[in-house]
């Protein structure tokens, strides 16, 4: 008897339908086909001592099941279950009415209970698209799944719910989540405030003004200055996702099996990955290819520490993905895009010995040594930094200044603020939410200067000796924080100020 049931593949960050097609006839054997990995390949051990222990069995003949399409690889553990019900369904051990409604997934124990799978969040979308009625896949992955409205998500722990259900001597109960309800009750803050960071009004007025922009930033300072302290504090400063946004997120974080029992992601991501990370793990790749740290931090921070220690090679790869906001993967067979739009937060120390070229410093690198540190970061990379700033250690009379600073709540109201102008500046445009995303046109027509604020830009290239790729990055930077003041025209005091934070183009820093 020839029954067909569907699973799901996911490919990059979407999914495919796969139509299982059991067939039992006569003979003895069991042939999977389909082009299916080791994994996969393994399930027939799986499933056979999982239905021994539950009372069910293999049956004693033919078994062949093709996994359609054909040439697309079926990888992993996932579709256990899918096969073990497409074979109980054909041998007639179970009821199997309406079985072409659903789509089922789950990877097997051999007691017969359901592991949870990745990927939930993409199949469970492509199921609806595609008219499917039911998604029944492990109890662990139902909240992450019934974020989708219009589709039932019956979550199970072990294969005899479905058994069950099929049978209707049990129904499965969909697991129900207002998503907009819970999305808006869990807009919360992260545990990070700048009202627990003493002194440093200048640095949080520029995490203010990075974060209203969306501009990438450096941090340059001695060990103890408080870079990393700042940087785990920008998320709480960000604007709240959107629905979107966060469907978007969780989406990503589903395929590599990182969200959590609470389903939709409400906080945007921080991503910390150490220096010691390879390309491939930074960017993502792999033989079968996952997103990387980059695309992990889709729609929020990416916190590269300690810059200059990472390998050259890892910085490089990021050039593509900071300008375009995507990732492509591509293989001799297939090509796989990630979106990648993240703001680049990095710190380093000014010197190799940790501290600035100063006499009253503990240790001093000379010139020289400071210029070979720097140069491991190439100029290209440092060309997509918008605001670069020297951090430098709190005094004492600070640290211990009982007094709290501003908290992020007050921070963020202005940075909202600052995003709606933004938004509403760029409505016309298809791929364009806020300033660090302009490229030279829209600089042209948007960070247009009065005859002061050039004079005033002429005068400090020529002074400072400012990089021309300083020049680009300083309308954009002015253009934030004109919006943070609610200004309309660029000013000369938003130029000065922008001015400021450009510290690697100065002719001279280095000692």
């Amino acid at each position: 008897m020839l029954k067909k049931i569907y699973g799901s593949a996911v490919f990059g960050i979407e999914a495919t339908t796969i139509t299982v097609e059991v067939n039992i006839g006569k003979g003895i054997g069991y042939h999977l086909v389909g082009l299916p990995d080791n994994a996969v390949r393994e399930s027939s051990y799986r499933i056979s001592a999982a239905l021994n222990n539950i009372g069910y069995k293999l049956p004693g003949k033919k078994i062949t099941i093709n996994m359609a399409p054909a040439d697309i690889r079926k990888e992993g553990a996932s579709y256990d279950v899918t096969l073990a019900i497409g074979i109980l369904a054909a041998s007639n051990q179970i009821t199997s009415e309406n079985i072409e409604q659903y789509i089922i997934m789950g990877e097997l124990s051999l007691d017969g209970s359901v592991q949870p799978i990745k990927g939930a969040l993409p199949i469970a979308i492509k199921a609806r698209e595609e008219g499917f009625k039911h998604f029944i896949l492990p109890k662990e992955n139902a909240k992450e799944a019934a974020i989708v409205d219009d589709l039932d998500v019956l979550g199970i722990e072990n294969i005899t719910d479905v058994i069950h259900h099929f049978n209707g001597t049990q129904l499965i109960e969909p697991t129900k989540i207002d998503t907009r309800t819970e999305f808006y009750k869990n807009l919360e803050f992260p545990e990070f405030d700048f009202a627990d960071v003493k002194g440093q009004e200048s640095i949080k007025r520029c995490m203010e003004i990075a974060a209203a922009g969306g501009h990438n930033i450096i941090l340059i300072g001695p060990p103890g200055a408080g870079k990393t302290m700042l940087a785990k504090r920008l998320p709480s400063i960000l604007p709240p996702m959107t629905l979107h946004e966060a469907l978007e997120t969780t989406k990503i974080h589903s395929v590599v099996g990182k969200v959590k029992n609470s389903g939709l992601m409400f906080e945007r991501p921080f991503r910390s990955p150490h220096h010691t990370i390879s390309d491939v793990a930074l960017v993502g790749g792999g033989q079968y290819p996952q997103p990387g740290e980059i695309s992990l931090a889709h729609n929020g921070v990416l916190f590269l520490d300690e810059l200059p220690e990472f390998k050259r090679s890892v910085l490089e790869v990021m050039r593509q993905p900071l300008e375009d906001r995507e990732v492509t993967i591509s293989r001799a067979k297939f090509t796989v895009n990630y979106p990648s739009s993240f703001m680049l937060v990095a710190s380093m120390n000014p010197s190799p010995s940790g501290f600035f070229h100063d006499a009253s410093s503990p240790a001093t690198s000379s010139p020289a040594e400071i210029q070979r540190y720097m140069s491991k970061i190439s100029g290209p990379l440092l060309d997509r930094i918008d605001i670069h700033i020297e951090v430098t250690p709190v005094p004492f009379d600070k640290l211990s200044d009982e007094r709290k600073g501003e908290s992020s709540t007050d921070i963020r109201i202005r940075v909202i603020k600052a995003r709606e102008l933004q938004s509403e500046r760029f409505e016309s445009f298809e791929n364009l939410h806020y300033n660090a995303q302009m490229n030279v046109k829209h600089i042209r027509a948007f960070c247009k200067l009065s005859p002061p604020s050039k004079s005033l830009l002429k005068t400090a290239m020529e002074k400072l000796n400012l990089s021309a790729r300083a020049y680009d990055r300083i309308l954009k930077v002015s253009r934030t924080i004109a919006d943070l003041a609610n200004e309309p025209n660029i000013l000369p005091n938003h130029i000065s100020e922008a001015i400021q934070y450009r510290s690697l183009d100065r002719d001279g820093w280095l000692g």
